[in-house]
């Protein structure tokens, strides 16, 4: 049987995204791996309750943004609070999108990835 373990996004800014992700979602850190060489680092982050994890892959020899395509994806949470998780993410400035019909609204984080914030049920 195969389960959810994690899912990937390559960031320029290793720092400014570790501290995007904990103050945006309260994400931290639970495992490391870096290159023998310093070619590359990973960050595994986690919320603290499940086991699935985002990886942010920084590369040492990138510099330009990557490319996201038309990003038609991404990566969904679940709030208890909805309307708190609102207002601390409208303070942070980093809300692209809402759909009030559905009642979800969509974050972006420094590399421009987004995220949905759903209501838990």
């Amino acid at each position: 049987m195969f389960r959810f373990n994690h899912f990937n996004f390559n960031v320029i800014d290793l720092e400014r995204s570790i501290k995007f992700y904990n103050e945006a979602l309260g994400l931290k850190p639970v495992r490391e791996k870096n290159a023998a060489d310093g070619s590359y680092k990973l960050v595994f982050l986690g919320d603290g309750e499940s086991d699935f994890s985002l990886e942010l892959t920084w590369l040492r020899d990138r510099e330009k943004p990557y490319d996201l395509g038309e990003g038609e994806f991404h990566l969904a949470f679940t709030v208890e609070d909805m309307e708190a998780a609102h207002a601390k993410h409208e303070s942070l400035g980093c809300i692209c999108f809402e759909n009030t019909a559905m009642g979800v609204y969509f974050i972006e984080d420094p590399d421009g990835y987004w995220i949905e914030i759903v209501r838990k049920k």
